[in-house]
């Protein structure tokens, strides 16, 4: 099987500069540390008009990928070292074209950050987590119903952590989430291994919480193996 993870084909001015820009800053077309050619070049290459280039310039410039200083060249970033959490949306439009082990780093930070907020969910609301996991259960055999159960599962658990600083970093990964869980969920073994995550996860709570956040980090270290190998890392 064959994952497409790609974005859709631009097709509105701003969304055909911004493929543009992106895919040559991660091809190398575009290298961090030299300078974009001139609007008016910029502008002739891509085929679009300047106020829509540069409007897009300015928000890729807010997400880090670009530095704008007025009466110099636009200097490409490396992303990196400039950009924020708000930079992985963009990315999560373009999986295919980053460096093969991006999406490994990415599974290893959620690998560290959800034992955290599942471990602080569970002592702050066990019972209410408890009932939650139970809908597992009843899960079709389905990609789309497993993406959903997942992700509302993780937003569940930072909000009953009740750090609302989590849930505002999850958000983040959002759009990113949905792309690779489609993917992961693809997979028969990656639905079979999130149902006996759930179980386990289950089990963990029922058993006095102790060992949620080590059932946690099994999963998703789990995950990541599964990852590289749908990917072939």
């Amino acid at each position: 099987m064959k994952v497409i993870l790609s974005a859709s084909p631009p097709v509105r001015p701003a969304q055909i500069v911004e493929h543009r820009i992106i895919t040559g800053i991660l091809d190398g077309t575009y290298p961090p540390g030299t300078p974009l050619p001139n609007e008016r070049q910029l502008a002739e290459t891509i085929g679009v008009a300047r106020p829509p280039l540069r409007e897009t310039l300015h928000r890729l410039a807010t997400e880090g990928w670009l530095t704008i200083a007025h009466g110099k060249p636009t200097q490409v970033n490396d992303y990196w070292e400039k950009g924020g959490m708000g930079l992985l949306s963009t990315l999560a439009k373009y999986i295919d074209a980053l460096p093969p082990q991006f999406v490994t780093h990415l599974m290893e930070v959620r690998s560290r950050l959800l034992p955290i907020i599942a471990g602080l969910a569970v002592d702050q609301a066990p019972d209410q987590v408890h009932a939650f996991l139970e809908n597992a259960g009843k899960l079709d055999d389905d990609v789309n119903a497993f993406v959903d159960f997942d992700w509302r599962l993780q937003l569940f658990l930072a909000t009953q952590s009740r750090n609302p600083i989590y849930k505002l970093i999850l958000n983040d990964f959002s759009l990113m989430f949905e792309t690779l869980a489609t993917a992961y969920f693809s997979l028969p073994e990656g639905r079979a291994a999130s149902r006996r995550f759930y179980r386990d996860l289950l089990a963990a709570i029922r058993a006095g919480g102790h060992r949620v956040e080590s059932v946690v980090m099994d999963a998703m270290d789990q995950s990541i193996a599964l990852w590289e190998s749908l990917k072939g890392i």
